[in-house]
């Protein structure tokens, strides 16, 4: 039974050495194909692709149920899938809103938004957490902090003049300017 648990074969380490070696190469190839887009984690969709594709990958490996061909078509589908969202969302406005998330601030001229965090589900500590292991040149410089469309924290310093830099800051709901204390 131990023995059962170590090695069950030649059999079956050739299959997967065989099979795992062509899904690797198609895989690799369909991506070169599809390019770069496929794999980049912009928003929940993709990263659920990603992770998608590495659980078909493993189950071809892994399962003698599983054939390369269906291996093959499920790695088709997916990227099939993520293409065409992702054209989907360059043609229309709506698909856009449907499929991507918008970054939010969750800190803005180094006032916390705490509605923000709420809404997000970040705790202060960890918001501190994320300035901290940022390791900004000067923390005080820290201008805003903005949770990203794929879940990514970034931090963005004031610049000389005091404030951040306008790119930056494009594309984000800002809140009302709020009188000093």
């Amino acid at each position: 039974m131990i023995i059962d648990m170590l090695f069950q074969g030649w059999q079956g380490m050739l299959r997967t050495l065989l099979v795992g070696t062509l899904a690797y190469l198609a895989l690799v190839s369909m991506l070169r194909i599809s390019g770069k887009r496929t794999l980049a984690k912009l928003n929940a969709f993709d990263l659920v692709v990603t992770v998608a594709i590495g659980s078909v990958l493993a189950t071809i490996l892994l399962s003698e149920k599983v054939a390369l061909a269906e291996g093959l078509t499920a790695f088709i589908t997916l990227i099939g899938l993520q293409f065409l969202l992702a054209r989907a969302s360059l043609a229309s406005d709506r698909v856009a809103r449907f499929v991507r998330s918008e970054p939010r601030l969750l800190m803005h001229r180094g006032r916390i938004l705490h509605d923000a965090l709420r809404d997000e589900r970040v705790m202060e500590a960890e918001l501190m957490g994320v300035i901290r292991s940022a390791s900004p040149s000067d923390p005080s410089r820290v201008d805003s902090v903005v949770l990203e469309t794929d879940g990514r924290f970034s931090l963005i310093e004031r610049g000389a003049d005091g404030a951040p830099p306008h790119f930056a800051m494009a594309g984000l709901d800002l809140p009302p300017d709020r009188p000093s204390d």
